[in-house]
């Protein structure tokens, strides 16, 4: 669902215009202005103490009238609580940010929404203020505008305003969590996201694996598939529309692209022998691939419309599987055992200039090319299996976890957040984590079921 985007002066507390036509429209305010030097907010990405170390206090979302919503949470009254929630749990969730509230904090009345009580808030020691308030229409939709104040300044430095069906309002929490993130942090936003995964129920030795999306935090689940043939390694595609995924029907290795507008899916190979992890390139042109065939496994492109005839990009010998695209789809990462044990190799998008670059002891693989460029995610098979990852070049190789069984990383959309998933020792149960590029923040995500080979979507337009 696109955001229309409208540039304005102020989005008024009363009367606020708000675009129509889409499912979820937004008033963006003009520029906000630049905290003063002599007292503003400078933090650095490198340097996470300023951050945790920030008090960001976050309100209830006040309303005009307490009525009925089509939502799960109640009334507007109810919803204003639910929005802070989400807001509050994005932002302490990332690892970041330290935010209080809305549990014990006051209250703000629907008129203080853009007028705060500064004084109370840096009696509380609050650094920065997030406000925001909620109101449903007549025709179901509901309209929730968000503020964030810079307390010892005295001045707001950023405000936005969404138009939303009742369903989503979820939606505009996660846009507000992301303004709120991107003026603090000066980073892309994230929240407003979507996460694929394989889905896994049954014993040990005989999982249903179905497709199953939800939202970046657990919420609004949904599975794709019925479970009747095997789903694996799921990738959303770069336009956010479809996921790419490999099924197993009638034990036949095909790569199916499913449309989430249509739900409906489309065969883009049917390969005939073993095949694994295909994935997208940035420009959605190209779909990547590995197959084996004749006791080696290469890695091949083919048009992500299906059709024509597959191009080979590997030349073995051994088994060489993945493939991930550099953010300008020039390069590709790969895993190859060429050497002896797997390990990991760049090589040009069309298949030229293969070089290994993983020189640090142990085994290496499932590489993962950050949205950013400059890091790839992999794992690091060295007794554990650990998320890791080191520069394109193979340099400054840091671990991220150490667990038993940690694999399969995936990058947030603004490429400081590693997903990957953790398999329980004892059972077998499979379980979807995160933790950021410090190593020290790891969180489990809610799932109904076991949870494998995730993949996290762009920001959703």
């Amino acid at each position: 669902m696109k955001i229309t985007r409208i540039l304005a002066l102020g989005l008024m507390l009363s009367g606020a215009m708000v675009a129509s036509g889409a499912a979820l429209a937004q008033v963006v305010p003009a520029t906000p202005p630049a905290p003063a030097e002599d007292g503003g907010l400078e933090v650095t990405v490198s340097d996470e103490s300023e951050w945790q170390d920030l008090g960001i206090a976050i309100t209830s979302f006040a309303t005009d009238a307490d009525v009925p919503t089509r939502t799960n949470a109640g009334t507007t009254g109810a919803l204003g609580r639910a929005l802070s929630q989400v807001v509050a749990g994005d932002l302490k969730n990332n690892g970041l940010f330290k935010p209080s509230g809305p549990d014990g904090l006051p209250q703000p009345a629907y008129a203080q929404v853009q007028a705060p009580d500064y004084g109370t808030w840096a009696s509380r020691s609050a650094d920065m203020l997030v406000q925001g308030y909620v109101r449903a229409g007549a025709d179901g939709n509901l309209t929730v505008g968000c503020y964030l104040y810079d307390v010892a300044l005295k001045q707001q430095l950023v405000k936005g305003g969404w138009q939303v069906p009742a369903s989503d309002w979820r939606r505009a929490a996660h846009k507000c969590a992301d303004m709120v993130y991107s003026r603090l942090s000066g980073e892309s936003p994230f929240f407003d996201s979507k996460i694929a995964y394989i889905a896994e129920t049954g014993p040990k030795d005989h999982r249903m694996k179905r497709l199953a999306i939800m939202d970046s935090d657990g919420a609004n689940h949904r599975y794709l598939t019925s479970g009747q043939a095997m789903a694996l390694t799921p990738r959303y595609s770069p336009d956010y529309s479809k996921i790419l995924y490999l099924s197993y029907l009638n034990g036949q290795p095909s790569i199916y692209s499913y449309d989430l507008a249509t739900d409906r899916q489309t065969l883009v190979a049917r390969t005939g022998a073993p095949t694994l992890a295909p994935r997208w390139s940035p420009d959605g042109k190209w779909v990547l691939y590995s197959m084996a065939k004749s006791g080696t496994t290469d890695i091949y492109r083919i048009s992500s419309a299906g059709g024509g005839t597959p191009q080979k990009l590997t030349n073995g010998p051994g088994i060489n599987i993945g493939g991930s695209y550099s953010p300008d789809g020039s390069q590709i990462v790969f895993e190859s055992d060429r050497s002896g044990s797997q390990q990991i190799y760049v090589m040009g998008a069309d298949g030229s200039n293969q070089r290994r670059i993983s020189f640090f002891g142990g085994r290496a693989a499932t590489p993962e090319w950050s949205p950013r460029g400059d890091q790839i995610a992999f794992t690091h098979i060295a007794g554990n299996l650990r998320v890791a990852v080191m520069s394109p070049s193979g340099g400054g190789m840091r671990h991220l976890t150490d667990n038993w069984q940690d694999e399969a990383p995936t990058w947030s959309p603004n490429g400081r957040i590693v997903q990957f998933f953790r398999t329980a020792k004892t059972s077998g149960t499979a379980s979807i984590w995160q933790v950021d590029l410090t190593g020290r923040n790891e969180r489990k995500l809610p799932t109904p079921v076991g949870a494998s080979d995730p993949a996290w979507g762009p920001v959703r337009p």
